[in-house]
């Protein structure tokens, strides 16, 4: 009997040893698929998106002996917003499979898939038992504002995966000191992708670590590999000041950095409670168990994991919510934050036995999570039938997804109602589905339906000559900058009226009302797309016809315009 036991005990290890690394490439698999599922069809958004990109490709065409790689510039001008950790690997994917959307979008994709397995090897450091890591690492993966930032060619998906490394590292050294290396290490990371935010996620960390394990502060690992992570970022920094001097003190330091605490850039702000809007808008279906998961955290405040969401959930959401400046992803840092601490009472009730025969006791579930599921059964049904009868006819995708969501949702009230925990994975998976579905269609940008489609007119765009000078009636998009090769400067009325009188053979795009306004007695239309119209003064009295088109003036083009 006793060697029964051993060669139980070995095989169980064996197990344990394969089941591990099996998982986490599960983990790693399952999130490379629905974060670059549908990629590369739709268009680089405004106004990120758009300006990484061009940063990107020009690093791509430079010469590395001009050193753009170092210092980025933005249609030949410093660019003085972030520094080019990201902006490389992207010009690197240029030079793997070109100039597209899904080589924008793959580098930044690829590493917030590596920070799903990364929340779980996070989840295995704080808790008891492995249920709450892997839900925690499937929580984080299916909610919206990850599975729809992480794959933009942005910088927040680097963020999180850089700084749940750093999270590791951090619970790592509190068994082994050596770990402490990584810290800093992993830091560096973040600073070189979005400068002073390694400051507050550093301070977060800090903070843990002051609370639960306040001997590691007094650590030569630790401060030492902070110490190295953060020369590569002073030495870009300092590399920045030498080559540019006050320019990048003033414009970045302060107008692109600091300055947004206390004033709004380009009047993006919000109130306080901003980002709590944000996080009930786009949490769901997981912001139904946010309220039991921070009680349950306040009251096991003892435990190292209730101290790590406690810290991070609340001094990241109270830094960002008193700054003046609002944007929608500064709040994507805290979702790792939510999803572990949503873990625990789901494998709490996970572990317990579901009420299936005579004798066993049933699910603790609140009662309210059913009228929750059947909350949002009714909109994912309801949702679907408007959408696919009313509103978008013919949009099978939108359809079907909410139709997918409906019918988990339904499946999962019964199942709560009925005290069976299988609800949870029920849950999981439909909701994985649906976001897939989701990322199949046109919709998961949503932005780029609150402006004209950028791909036809930056193609009429295209056709001037590289360097032309290009004015437009509409506010600056950086995307059709990046998909023309042109650089279009967006101007009011009177300062179009008054290039348009003072510099003949200058172009303008101009929507029909613009248009309109000018004297253009002796315009020259070289082409008009979805309201859009390409036009130039004349300079000479027999122009060459442009690029084909033939020469239109005013009194001919009118009929046009109707």
């Amino acid at each position: 009997m006793p060697q029964v036991l051993h060669d139980r005990y070995v095989w169980m290890q064996r197990l344990e040893r394969w089941s591990e690394p099996l998982l986490m490439a599960g983990l790693l698999l399952a999130a490379m698929v629905l974060l670059t599922w549908n990629g590369g069809t739709l268009p680089l958004r405004d106004w990120d998106e758009g300006t990484i990109a061009q940063v990107a490709r020009e690093i791509w065409r430079s010469d590395p002996a001009d050193l753009r790689w170092l210092y980025p510039t933005l249609w030949g001008e410093p660019y003085f917003n972030k520094p080019p950790l990201i902006h490389n690997l992207i010009a690197l994917a240029y030079h793997i499979g070109g100039v597209n959307e899904w080589t924008s979008r793959l580098p930044c994709a690829l590493l917030t898939a590596v920070s799903v397995p990364t929340l779980y090897a996070v989840g295995r450091e704080i808790f008891v038992g492995r249920s709450a890591a892997v839900l925690g690492a499937l929580v984080y993966l299916t909610m919206l504002p990850i599975a729809r930032h992480g794959r933009l060619a942005m910088l927040d998906g680097a963020v999180l995966c850089f700084f749940l490394l750093l999270v590791w590292c951090v619970l790592r050294s509190r068994r082994d000191p050596r770990w402490a290396l990584g810290i800093g290490l992993t830091f560096g990371l973040i600073g070189l992708t979005k400068g002073i935010l390694a400051l507050l996620l550093g301070a977060i960390a800090l903070g843990f670590l002051f609370w639960d394990s306040p001997r590691l502060l007094r650590s030569l690992y630790l401060w030492g590999g902070i110490g190295i992570g953060a020369t590569p970022v002073m030495a870009w920094y300092a590399a920045q000041g030498l080559y540019y001097g006050a320019d990048f003190l003033e414009t970045h330091m302060l107008g692109q950095s600091f300055s947004r605490v206390w004033e709004p850039v380009e009047n993006h702000q919000g109130p306080p409670w901003y980002y709590l809007l944000e996080i009930a808008k786009y949490c769901w279906p997981w912001l139904m168990f946010v309220p039991i998961a921070l009680q349950t955290a306040w009251r096991s405040r003892a435990m190292s994991w209730a101290k790590l969401v406690l810290v991070w959930c609340g001094g990241y959401l109270a830094v960002i919510s008193v700054m003046s400046t609002k944007l929608p992803w500064y709040v994507v840092p805290i979702y790792p934050a939510i999803a572990l601490a949503i873990a625990v009472p789901l494998s709490q009730l996970w572990q317990q036995t579901s009420l299936l025969s005579d004798g066993e006791r049933p699910l603790q579930a609140p009662r309210w999570w059913v009228g929750g599921f059947g909350l949002m059964a009714i909109v994912g049904w309801g949702g679907g039938l408007y959408f696919g009868s009313w509103m978008l006819p013919g949009d099978s995708g939108l359809q079907l997804t909410l139709f997918s969501f409906g019918f988990t949702a339904t499946l999962c009230a019964i199942l709560c109602h009925r005290g069976d925990r299988q609800f949870i994975s029920i849950l999981v998976w439909g909701t994985y589905v649906s976001l897939l579905l989701f990322m199949s269609t046109p919709h998961w940008i949503w932005e780029l339906s609150e402006d004209y489609p950028v791909r036809p007119v930056a193609a009429l765009v295209r056709q001037l000559p590289a360097g032309a000078e290009i004015f437009t009636s509409h506010h600056g998009r950086p995307s059709l900058n990046f998909y023309s090769d042109r650089r279009v400067i967006p101007a009011a009325q009177p300062r179009l009226e008054r290039q348009w009188q003072r510099s003949p053979g200058t172009y303008f795009l101009l929507d029909a009302t613009a248009f309109k306004r000018l004297d253009t007695t002796d315009a020259q239309i070289l082409g008009q797309v979805d309201g859009w119209i390409l036009v130039t003064r004349l300079s000479s009295p027999n122009p060459r016809p442009f690029g084909g088109v033939q020469s239109v003036h005013a009194p001919s083009a009118r009929p046009l315009l109707r």
